[in-house]
C-alpha cells in the first residue's frame, strides 16, 4: 500500500530524473556515497517515520506537554520515537563525518526529515532544531564547544533550541533586553526572559543546549550589540558527565492552535531558582565574538527558514494524499445528467470541483517540494563544488529564494490542508480525520521564523537590490534558461515558457518601479504582494523545469505532472498581473491609512 505521507516516486523523479543528485556521489564531498546509500537512507526514514512517528501524532496533540510548576512533563511516545530516531543513525546521517556524522547529501536529507514532519510535525521539531544549532556550532563555535556541545547532539542524547524573542520584543531583536554578564573566569551570566522557545525544557535527553542571544552591558546599542551564548539546561562536569543544573527555568508553557507535541515555552534566565556555583544566574559561553550574535544565529534562521517551508510543504503534502484516498474511496453523487436515483453513487473523484480541488493540492504540494529541494540543492553545490564561481553562484540564489521557500509553502500549503478539509466534507472538520489537525499544525508555519510580512521586506527591501539586483537578476537569468529550454521542445512546453518569460519580465519591472522614488516607505508598502507575486512566478519556473525533465516519458505519473503544471500556469500564474499591477503603482492605501479608522 502506497504511503500517505509522501509520494516516494515522486520523490524519485525529483532527486534523480531531475535534479541529478545521484551526481553528487562523484564529488569529493559525498565519495563514500552511491545510488544505494541514498536509496537505502530515503527507505529508512521513510520506514522509522511511519513506525515511530505518524502512531503517535494525535495523541501528540490531544494530550500536549504540560507543565506542574516544577517539570515538564511529554507524553513516553515522545521520548520512544526519538531513541528510535538516534538509535537507527538518522540523527547522524546529514552531519559532517568529522563530527561522526554520515554526510548525507543535503538535498537527500531534507528529503528524509520531510518523511518526519509528514508524519509528526510536533515530534520532529525536537531533533530538527538540534540539528540547526549544531550546525551553528560547527560554523561559528571554538573546537572545544564543538566537541562538548556538538558530539552530544549528533548522538542524539542532547537536544538543541534557539532562543530569541521576548514577551515585549517578538520579531524586533534590536529590544531585547536580555544581559550578559561576564565573569572572571571567562563564562558569562545571563538574566532575562525567552518567550515561544520550541524545545524549551523536557526531559527527553540527557541535556538541553540552548543558543541564547543577549547584549552584554557596554556593547553597541540595537542589534549591532548582541551576542550569542551557549546555556546549557545542565553544566558538565569535567569529564563531560552531566553536572548541577543551571540558572535557566520553564515560567510556564504556550499552548498553540497546533504543534501541539512540541514544547513551548517562556524561560526565565538567572532568576535564582538554581544557584550554579553558589550564585544566580544562567552560566552561558559565548560563542564566537562578541556583538556578533545576530550575524551567526541567521546562520541558524536561514536553515530554519527553509526548514519551516520544508515542514509546511510536507504537512500539505500528507493531507494531499489523504484526501485523494478519501476522493477515491468515498461515494456520492451520480454523474451530470444522470437523474435516475436507483444507478449506483460513484466515488466523489468523479465529480469536476472535487478533481479541481485535488488538481490545486497537487500543483500547490508539489511545487512546494520541488521549490525546497531545489534549495538544498543549492546547499549541495555550496558544499561540495570546486568552482568558486558555481559556489557564488549557488549561494545568491539560495538567498535571494530563502524568503520564497520560508512563505510560498507556509501559505500555499495551507491552502491545501484546506482543500483536503473541503474533499472530506463535513468528515474533514472531525479529529476522527487527520485533515483537520494538519490544517491547525499548518496555520502556524506562516509565522514561524519570520512572519509572511517579514519575509517580503527581506525579499523587496534587501534581496531584489542589494549589490544592484545581482541575486534577483541571477535569478531571472536562471529561469529564462529554463524557458530557453522548454521553447526548443514545443507543444504545451513553449506556451508556458511564453507565459513564464512574460511573468519573468514582470518580476524585475515591477521591482524597479516600486523603487522609482527611492523612497522605503512608499517601496514596501506593497512588499507583501510582491513576495506573492514573486513565488508563484519561481514556482511556475519549477514546474516548467519538471516539465523538461519529464518530456517524452510515458506514464501515469507523468500525465499527472502535465495536468499539475497546466492546472498551475492557466489557473494559478494569472493571479500574478493584478498583484504586479499593484505594487508597481505604489500604491499608498495602506501607508496612508490612519490606524485611528482601523
Amino acid at each position: 500500500m502506497a504511503s500517505t505521507l509522501l509520494s516516494a516516486r515522486d520523490l524519485q523523479f525529483l532527486l534523480y530524473e531531475w535534479l541529478d543528485t545521484e551526481e553528487l556521489t562523484s564529488r569529493s564531498h559525498y565519495a563514500d556515497h552511491s545510488r544505494e546509500t541514498l536509496d537505502a537512507a530515503l527507505e529508512l526514514a521513510e520506514r522509522v517515520a511511519t513506525d515511530h512517528f505518524a502512531p503517535h501524532n494525535k495523541a501528540n496533540d490531544a494530550n500536549e506537554p504540560h507543565f506542574d510548576g516544577e517539570r515538564v512533563h511529554v507524553i513516553p511516545e515522545v521520548g520512544k520515537a526519538l531513541e528510535a530516531y538516534a538509535e537507527t543513525g538518522l540523527s547522524a546521517a546529514g552531519m559532517p563525518a568529522s563530527v561522526g556524522g554520515g554526510q548525507l547529501p543535503h538535498v537527500v536529507s531534507s528529503a528524509c526529515s520531510a518523511y518526519f514532519q509528514a508524519a509528526n510535525l510536533g515530534t520532529s521539531a525536537y531533533p530538527f532544531l538540534t540539528a540547526g544549532n549544531a550546525r551553528l556550532l560547527l560554523a561559528h563555535g571554538s573546537p572545544e564547544q564543538i566537541d562538548t556541545w556538538v558530539l552530544p547532539m549528533v548522538e542524539g542524547r542532547f537536544t538543541g533550541t534557539m532562543c530569541l524573542s521576548e514577551p515585549q520584543a517578538g520579531s524586533s531583536l534590536s529590544d531585547i533586553t536580555t544581559r550578559a554578564e561576564a565573569g572572571e573566569d571567562g563564562e558569562y551570566r545571563l538574566f532575562g526572559n525567552k518567550m515561544w522557545i520550541s524545545a524549551g525544557d523536557h526531559e527527553l535527553t540527557e541535556n538541553i543546549v540552548h543558543l541564547v542571544l543577549a547584549k552584554i552591558p557596554g556593547g553597541p546599542p540595537g542589534v549591532k550589540g548582541i551576542s550569542l551564548f551557549v546555556v546549557p539546561k545542565y553544566l558538565l562536569e569535567e569529564d563531560g558527565s552531566i553536572g548541577e543544573r543551571n540558572d535557566v527555568v520553564p515560567a510556564g508553557l504556550n499552548h498553540k492552535m497546533g504543534y501541539r507535541g512540541t514544547v513551548n515555552a517562556l524561560l526565565n534566565f538567572g532568576e535564582g531558582r538554581h544557584t550554579p556555583g553558589g550564585r544566580a544566574g544562567a552560566v552561558g559561553y559565548l560563542v564566537g565574538e562578541p556583538h556578533q550574535g545576530l550575524k551567526y544565529m541567521f546562520h541558524m534562521m536561514n536553515g530554519a527558514r527553509i526548514g519551516v517551508g520544508a515542514g509546511a510543504t510536507a504537512v500539505g503534502y500528507t493531507g494531499y494524499l489523504k484526501s485523494l484516498d478519501y476522493a477515491r474511496e468515498r461515494l456520492q453523487g451520480r454523474p451530470m445528467g444522470a437523474k435516475d436515483p436507483a444507478q449506483p453513487q460513484v466515488p466523489i473523484i468523479e465529480h469536476t470541483d472535487v478533481r479541481r480541488m485535488l488538481l490545486a493540492q497537487k500543483s500547490y504540494v508539489e511545487g512546494a517540494l520541488a521549490l525546497v529541494l531545489y534549495c538544498a540543492r543549492l546547499v549541495d553545490e555550496t558544499a561540495s563544488t570546486e568552482d568558486e564561481g558555481v559556489r557564488r553562484r549557488a549561494h545568491l540564489l539560495l538567498d535571494v529564494l530563502t524568503p520564497i521557500a520560508k512563505s510560498w509553502p507556509s501559505q500555499w500549503c495551507v491552502e491545501a490542508n484546506d482543500l483536503a478539509i473541503q474533499v472530506h466534507g463535513g468528515y474533514g472538520y472531525t479529529r476522527e480525520y487527520d485533515v483537520e489537525q494538519h490544517y491547525r499544525d499548518n496555520r502556524l508555519n506562516p509565522i514561524h521564523e519570520g512572519t509572511h510580512g517579514i519575509q517580503a521586506l527581506d525579499l523587496l527591501g534587501r534581496k531584489a537590490v542589494l549589490d544592484d539586483g545581482a541575486r534577483l537578476t541571477l535569478l531571472l537569468e536562471t529561469a529564462r534558461e529554463t524557458v530557453a529550454r522548454a521553447r526548443e521542445l514545443g507543444g504545451s512546453e513553449a506556451e508556458y515558457a511564453g507565459l513564464l518569460s512574460a511573468a519573468l519580465d514582470r518580476t524585475a519591472e515591477t521591482a524597479a518601479a516600486a523603487w522609482a522614488e527611492g523612497d522605503p516607505a512608499v517601496a514596501l508598502a506593497n512588499a507583501t504582494p510582491y513576495l506573492e507575486a514573486v513565488g508563484h512566478v519561481v514556482v511556475a519556473w519549477l514546474w516548467l523545469e519538471q516539465l523538461v525533465a519529464a518530456h517524452g516519458r510515458e506514464g501515469g505519473f507523468y500525465e499527472g505532472k502535465r495536468a499539475a503544471a497546466a492546472y498551475f500556469f492557466r489557473h494559478e500564474l494569472p493571479r500574478t498581473g493584478p498583484q504586479f499591477d499593484l505594487v508597481a503603482s505604489r500604491d499608498r492605501t495602506v501607508l496612508d491609512v490612519s490606524p485611528d479608522v482601523l
